[in-house]
């Protein structure tokens, strides 16, 4: 079998995963990449998407709505903004991220505008994996 690492995945609200896994792929800001064990350092920001932590019981996925994801050969920390298990997400839920979202992208010019943005279509792109 596989070796397995630590993930930790924490928002401001709470501490939602602590487990041994083979492996966990992150929506990163520059691109998704796979977390392994062994994996050479790097720290990287979050877009908002779907990150899944597989380990020897199955495969985990939770929604992201952005944050901060540090990995070195012995596991993967993430700090969310937000994090809810996939299934736990919620219409409403998705419904008032993407109009504080659009509003933040109505209300931005210039290089913040083209954030706002990406952001705005990341969260639209989440709502439609999770078949919201």
């Amino acid at each position: 079998m596989a070796d397995t690492m630590q993930f930790d995945l924490v928002s401001p609200e709470r501490s939602l995963a602590s487990l041994a896994v083979t492996e966990v792929q992150i929506p990163g800001a520059d691109g998704d990449f796979t977390a392994m064990a062994d994996h050479a350092p790097v720290i990287s920001t979050l877009r908002p998407g779907i990150l899944t932590a597989t380990g020897p019981d199955g495969s985990k996925r939770y929604a992201v709505t952005g944050g901060f994801a540090e990995v070195n050969a012995a596991g993967a920390s993430v700090l969310a903004e937000r994090a809810v298990p996939a299934d736990d997400m919620t219409a409403d839920e998705m419904a008032t991220l993407i109009a504080a979202a659009e509003a933040a992208a109505n209300g931005a010019s210039g290089a913040d505008a083209d954030l706002a943005n990406k952001a705005l279509a990341d969260l639209q792109a989440l709502k439609a994996e999770l078949g919201l």
